[in-house]
């Protein structure tokens, strides 16, 4: 710590007397505190604000050579000393994550069509693609036809008995049209108390087994920009 002080001090003296190694200081007088009469640093001491950042001891750490040459000078000759501040390493605390899960790729689109064999034939005679034979899911109410197209598929879906929910969707689309849309999840436990907390409403309070035998869920249109949409288990 005393080599700290001489070296701050020194560095003061030398920037108050606007020279090098010095060369202002020679011929100073030291002031009353070394016995010369005269004033020197003990008094321009006193007259420091606590601003210039070096305490008063500091000045008796200059070497004694020095010391010997110094006389008196304003306050006001000196210049502040910088203020080196410590950066702050403390780190932001982190939340507690909730339920981790993710969104796969989009598994199918499901089309209502009020006529099935049509719309089956429509997409393997027309578009050539590879259209399934219509299946029955007495279960969900629905007869399907499944369209693949390589990276997913489509869905035809048309009414099977008569609680069917994609009757009454027909009746209100009369010429048939999207009825929702099917995208994977990793996780969909994690999922579905995910969406929750976040107030996102579904059509069911539990999972259930979907057409392709693995777990879906189906979130309400009215939280999901007015579309339909199912998550199914990747």
């Amino acid at each position: 710590m005393a080599r700290v002080l001489k070296a701050a001090a020194a560095a003061a003296v030398a920037a108050w007397s606007g020279g090098g190694e010095y060369p202002a200081l020679s011929g100073l007088r030291v002031g009353r505190a070394h016995g010369t009469g005269g004033p020197g640093l003990e008094e321009a001491a006193r007259g420091w604000p606590e601003h210039l950042g070096l305490q008063r001891s500091a000045l008796w750490h200059v070497p004694q050579p020095l010391r010997q040459n110094v006389s008196s000078r304003n306050a006001s000759d000196f210049q502040p000393v910088p203020t080196v501040r410590a950066c702050s390493t403390s780190q932001p605390s982190q939340q507690a994550a909730g339920p981790v899960w993710s969104l796969g790729r989009l598994n199918h689109v499901a089309i209502a069509v009020p006529d099935l064999a049509k719309a089956q034939a429509f997409y393997r005679n027309v578009l050539g693609a590879q259209v399934s034979e219509a299946e029955p899911f007495p279960e969900h109410g629905v007869s399907v036809v499944f369209v693949n197209l390589g990276n997913t598929k489509i869905e035809l879906l048309h009414p099977l008995g008569s609680d069917s929910p994609i009757a009454g969707f027909l009746q209100k689309n009369k010429a048939g049209g999207m009825h929702h849309v099917c995208i994977e999840v990793d996780n969909i436990n994690a999922a579905v108390m995910d969406l929750k907390e976040k107030k996102i409403r579904s059509l069911s309070d539990e999972v259930r087994t979907g057409a392709h035998g693995k777990p879906v869920i189906f979130l309400h249109p009215k939280d999901c920009g007015g579309v339909l949409v199912e998550l199914e288990q990747a």
